[in-house]
């Protein structure tokens, strides 16, 4: 299993030239950084999971949200970019300024399989096991409470499941775990705010 990694340790062993970064939630569709090339990638070993109470972005510390991280097991289709070798230092410390603040994610160095079989070595985003952070064992219900509560600086959790959702359509890629999380969260929210008008 590759180790986790500070972000001088990124730089210094990267593969020699670009850095391939591996997005598999937010990070498809809304990277933060130009990049020189993109393409469908599959990493295995890893799933994508709903397991990140999200205190900042999609919730806060009294309503937390729920977003995305990598965890042990299966496999998962997502998103890599190329950056150039003359831009990586500068967009680590973007990703770590994004992705890193709370440490609720280890960056690994990961094999990841791009367009046409070639194989790249990406920088991935995995969850941290041991955080608090990390939501353990909970059912659909639990989950979608959390999704429909939460509002943080880049929105509401709704959105960013639903967004993570149509990337992954467009990648011909479905999760009915995923539906369903959204679809209960957003009765959740219907029926409070039905409630509320009354």
């Amino acid at each position: 299993m590759p180790s986790a990694m500070d972000r001088v340790q990124i730089a210094e062993q990267r593969p020699r030239g670009d850095l391939w970064v591996f997005g598999y939630g937010s990070l498809m569709w809304s990277p933060g950084f130009r990049c020189v090339e993109k393409s469908v990638a599959l990493l295995r070993g890893y799933h994508r999971a709903l397991c990140i109470l999200s205190t900042r972005y999609r919730g806060t510390q009294r309503r937390p949200g729920l977003v995305m991280g990598l965890c042990r097991g299966g496999s998962c289709w997502g998103m890599a970019f190329r950056i150039p070798a003359a831009r990586v230092r500068r967009v680590l410390a973007a990703l770590w300024q994004r992705e890193m603040q709370r440490r609720v994610y280890e960056a690994r160095l990961v094999p990841v399989r791009i367009a046409h079989g070639v194989r790249v070595r990406a920088l991935a985003f995995v969850a941290d096991q041991r955080h608090p952070q990390f939501a353990r064992e909970l059912d659909v219900h639990s989950r979608a409470r959390l999704v429909a509560q939460g509002i943080g600086q880049r929105g509401r959790c709704t959105d960013y499941i639903r967004n993570t959702l149509e990337h992954m359509y467009a990648l011909g890629v479905t999760d009915p775990h995923l539906e369903r999380v959204l679809e209960t969260a957003e009765a959740i929210r219907s029926s409070a705010s039905a409630r509320r008008a009354r």
